[in-house]
């Protein structure tokens, strides 16, 4: 289904996508979770954006309703072929970004309750930290040179 929220200027049409989202993350997940899998079954590669905040929502990406409370069985931390980028800075800085950049559904002012629920990810869940004073070319080197190891160690 899609569904196109509109109405004038100051309706509350940005406001209305936020806390839907927010409402119903569990099937967006779940979706992600499908084309994941899919992506990971036809050997492909790929690049998967997600504020991805709490472990439960990285679970579910990886395991779908399987990493779910009511159907969990013991779950490895992560799939060795899946990396979660986690782009990281100080408050002060996302907020001063945020404030200066135009025309974005997320308001500045959100920024707080998501510092306040994130849940950085572990070293078993394997993360890529990426500081965001870095440009986007180091931190796109950062992660070239992640592949380029990967690829070059052997397989167990």
């Amino acid at each position: 289904m899609i569904y196109i929220i509109m109405g004038v200027s100051g309706c509350g049409k940005s406001t209305l996508g936020a806390f839907l989202s927010e409402k119903d993350r569990l099937p967006w997940l779940l979706k992600l979770h499908e084309v994941i899998e899919r992506v990971r079954c036809s050997g492909s590669d790929a690049l998967v954006v997600c504020s991805a905040l709490k472990r439960l929502y990285r679970q579910i990406l990886l395991y779908g309703s399987k990493a779910l409370p009511s159907h969990q069985d013991i779950l490895p931390p992560t799939c060795p072929d899946v990396f979660f980028l986690f782009l990281h800075g100080d408050y002060d800085l996302i907020q001063q970004r945020m404030v200066a950049r135009k025309g974005h559904y997320m308001k500045a002012d959100l920024l707080r309750s998501q510092f306040d629920v994130l849940e950085p990810p572990s070293d078993e869940e394997n993360v890529l930290p990426l500081d965001i004073r870095w440009s986007i070319t180091d931190m796109s080197t950062e992660v070239e040179k992640h592949i380029v190891s990967l690829r070059s160690s052997p397989t167990p």
